[in-house]
């Protein structure tokens, strides 16, 4: 392939959401234009041209979309809501999320430059993740205590208030998803702020809720950057900030949380080991390693960023690598032969481009599979040759690229799949269940996937880092703790 795969502009789809009237603020359960009167342009980053113009909130946006959280969330129309109740309403946002599935999958796709194959697949993942929380309100228990005969003491869940939701601009819509799931279910009230470069999706959601039962002011959405984010994360009557996004942003929240002890939940970034045992099905090894970093173009969280194969097999598995790449089409997001799409936006093509840079002059040498000099598109790549305290094997690139490097045994492989400040995904590579078994449990990271790379749950089990990937859980029983509180009652007779 010479360059990436195209599409006429009229073979791309052109939703009637992009009717061309700029994009407004939910704010109780009304479209609202910013008091700051400010507002920015969503770019698509396959052609470069504008999507639409959105909303930019300021403080006094935040503090209406706070006001009207809390009003929803004290109002009898939700607090006072039978648990059955409250588990129709999430089932008929599932509903509702699914009869628009195309819809939502091209916004994703225009405005972050998925293909539309994973953009749709989000789609249908968030579409379970609200269905498996329609399950939570009617099993939220509270337990009975011992006590003393003229005594009766128990506790009871409640929810903490309002949550402020804010999602990262790569795969927007599950991100939205695994938050308002969880923090609906448990009876709290939100306002949701999508990232800049991705806030379509978000803000159809928006629309698409009226058409359910649930009441005005649950569910606030407020688009705009930095500025609207730290409006929100500081703002004084939210109880709860749950964050997906960078190390550096994520830092930044939880300081400002210690101004009013809010509660939080960070997912932050990763740099993830995909580890690779010399009895090891080499070929599903180097496919599933791929994945790991060049689905979804690497801007995952966690994408395997580093490759530890051991050193006795690392040339046949080298050669496997290079075959996989090559299925690794890049193209405009609808084209139906696209792997890849570009990244997400020219700041940020720029930025994985300067890693490249960084790794040559650290004396490694790049394996690219794919035409380069196209636009946002970026082949996959791995890095050789460099020692381990090199930018592109310590940072987070979030592109698709990777380092591959050697391992001699598995007390080698642990040590270097843990050199690292981040742990939030490792995947290991054997036919050996007892090394595989092993090498999980010393790892230190929050999911470790054996022989498979990137499952994920709609809510049975947790996600979430060790280390500086983040605090907290999302999903599983652990998410119950991250949105409600514990209130224990003591009662003499």
């Amino acid at each position: 392939m010479t360059a990436p795969l195209k599409l006429d502009d009229a073979e791309r789809p052109a939703p009637s959401f992009l009717d061309g009237k700029a994009k407004q603020l939910l704010i109780d359960g009304a479209w609202t234009a910013p008091r700051s009167a400010e507002t920015f342009d969503t770019v698509d980053p396959t052609t470069g041209r504008a999507l639409a113009r959105v909303s930019s909130a300021g403080q006094e946006d935040v503090d209406l979309a706070v006001a009207a959280a809390r009003r929803a969330f004290e109002a009898p129309s939700w607090a006072d809501i039978t648990p059955y109740e409250r588990s129709r309403v999430l089932l008929q946002i599932a509903d509702v999320l699914e009869e628009h599935t195309d819809e939502l999958a091209v916004l994703d796709s225009l405005d972050m430059g998925g293909p539309l194959w994973m953009t749709r697949w989000l789609v249908e993942h968030s579409v379970e993740v609200f269905r498996h929380y329609a399950g939570w309100p009617t099993k939220i228990y509270g337990q009975t205590a011992p006590s003393d005969p003229a005594a009766f003491n128990y506790t009871l869940r409640q929810p903490l208030g309002v949550v402020g939701a804010i999602t990262a601009w790569n795969g927007p819509i599950l991100q939205l998803a695994w938050k308002l799931g969880p923090a609906l279910a448990t009876g709290n009230t939100v306002v949701a702020k999508p990232a800049a470069w991705s806030p379509l999706s978000a803000l159809r959601i928006g629309e698409l809720l009226t058409a359910t039962d649930l009441p005005p002011g649950v569910v606030n959405i407020v688009s705009g950057g930095a500025a609207s984010g730290e409006a929100l994360t500081g703002h004084g009557g939210v109880d709860k900030i749950s964050f997906t996004g960078s190390l550096a942003v994520g830092k930044r929240i939880l300081a400002a949380s210690g101004n009013d002890l809010k509660r939080v939940t960070l997912e932050l970034g990763g740099k993830s080991p995909t580890i690779v045992f010399d009895d090891a099905d080499l070929k599903a090894a180097a496919k599933g390693a791929v994945a790991g970093f060049a689905q979804g173009s690497g801007e995952g969280c966690v994408a395997g960023s580093r490759i530890l194969v051991q050193e006795s097999v690392r040339e046949r598995f080298r050669e496997l690598l290079v075959q996989e790449m090559h299925a690794y089409t890049l193209g405009d997001p609808f084209h139906p032969d696209t792997r890849m799409g570009p990244l997400a936006s020219r700041r940020h093509f720029e930025r994985v481009s300067s890693y490249l840079e960084s790794a040559r002059e650290d004396g490694g040498t790049l394996e690219t599979v794919g035409p380069t000099g196209h636009g946002l598109y970026m082949p996959p790549t791995f890095v050789e040759g460099v020692g381990s305290d090199a930018r592109v094997v310590r940072e987070e690139v979030f592109g698709p690229v990777a380092s591959l490097m050697a391992f001699t045994d598995a007390e080698d492989a642990i040590a270097q799949g843990n050199d690292t400040v981040y742990g939030l995904s490792a995947s290991v590579w054997t036919s050996n269940l007892t090394r595989a078994h092993r090498t999980a449990a010393r790892l230190r990271a929050g999911t470790v996937w054996i022989n498979a790379f990137g499952d994920m749950s709609a809510g049975t089990v947790p996600f979430g880092g060790f280390k500086q990937s983040g605090i907290g859980r999302e999903h599983g029983i652990e998410v119950l703790d991250a949105y409600t509180e514990t209130k224990t009652v003591m009662v003499h007779f």
